[in-house]
């Protein structure tokens, strides 16, 4: 009996190296690259997170001069952003925080410079940035530039501020009839809600063309 079980756990020890031999490799192979691959996804992990650290402290300092008023503070803050973490949210909002002090400061050049970064890089604030870059560029009397950038603005949710920034434009351009038509784009899509709204509504009134809001019936109750 003992003779039997011995030649039968020969033939599986004899299976399994010949399993290995032929496999060995290949499973060996596997395990390793398994164990790399968690290796490299445990590290891209840990690096995004230090970036992300490390982008955050740059841009609270940013937010930190922008609020003292120390305009050469935060333009280095933001250079350095700009510089190590491009591809970051936090160098998109920092663009814009600086392009915002910079304006404030008169430096409407170095603005226009933070918000067509942005509006090239940034893809989450573009549209954004484009939007406030055409405002400058309005104010600067370039009404081509400015109506090129708003061109590159398609995101339905930009629209309504879109048309009132082109009823500037049209304005500005002795056009009152084109501006009227943009004007009311802009009214009828934005929320009733805004503060805003009532600029515009002031911007049609002052052109003759005063929105009237739909009568509310109300209700007979019976």
């Amino acid at each position: 009996m003992a003779s039997h079980l011995d030649l039968e756990e020969q033939e599986q020890l004899d299976q399994l190296k010949a399993f290995w031999n032929k496999y060995g490799n290949l499973i060996t192979w596997v395990i390793t690259l398994a164990l790399l691959g968690f290796a490299a996804w445990t590290g891209w992990g840990w690096w995004q997170r230090e970036q992300a650290a490390k982008a955050t402290a740059l841009y609270d300092a940013l937010e930190s001069a922008e609020k003292a008023g120390d305009a050469d503070k935060a333009a280095r803050a933001f250079a350095d952003l700009k510089e190590r973490f491009p591809r970051t949210t936090y160098a998109a909002q920092g663009a814009l925080l600086a392009a915002k002090m910079q304006f404030d400061k008169g430096q409407v050049d170095n603005a226009k410079a933070s918000l067509s970064w942005v509006a090239e890089s940034g893809a989450e604030y573009r549209e954004v940035a484009k939007l406030r870059l055409a405002g400058l560029l309005i104010d600067a009397k370039d009404y081509d530039g400015a109506s090129k950038t708003l061109d590159g603005i398609s995101s339905p949710d930009y629209a309504a501020l879109v048309a009132d920034r082109r009823g500037d434009i049209a304005l500005l351009q002795g056009k009152p009839d084109v501006a009227k038509a943009e004007f009311a784009k802009a009214y009828a899509g934005l929320d009733k809600q805004l503060d805003y709204r009532k600029i515009v509504d002031a911007k049609l009134t002052s052109l003759g063309a005063a929105p009237v809001e739909p009568e509310v019936k109300a209700e007979v109750k019976q």
